[in-house]
């Protein structure tokens, strides 16, 4: 099994929205939408030549879905899945694993 290595913690308090990302996100070059394709998106993550995403961490982070404690957030470009992160919520957190597809 391969973790991955190194893990990034995002603080939201002090979090500063860089200008030309904000610049990019006013042309709304995304449709960003939650929970709409969970499977696609866990499964293109598993879709690179290193990674610690296997049959059963598939299982079961969509059956943690199912119950309504895995989430997705999926980024959509001229209507192809472009990105996404899946992860599950805890009390305040999300832990989340992220991924590029396009």
């Amino acid at each position: 099994m391969v973790l991955a290595d190194p893990r990034a913690v995002v603080p939201l308090d002090n979090f500063h929205v860089p200008h030309a990302l904000r610049r990019l996100l006013r042309r709304k070059p995304f449709e960003i939408t939650i929970d709409k394709a969970f499977s696609a998106v866990i499964h293109a993550c598993a879709e690179r030549e290193s990674t610690w995403i296997n049959r059963d961490i598939i299982d079961s982070y969509t059956r943690l879905h199912e119950l309504g404690h895995a989430h997705s957030v999926e980024a959509w470009k001229e209507n192809k899945l472009a990105g996404g992160l899946y992860g599950v919520a805890v009390g305040g957190a999300f832990l989340a694993n992220q991924c590029f597809i396009a």
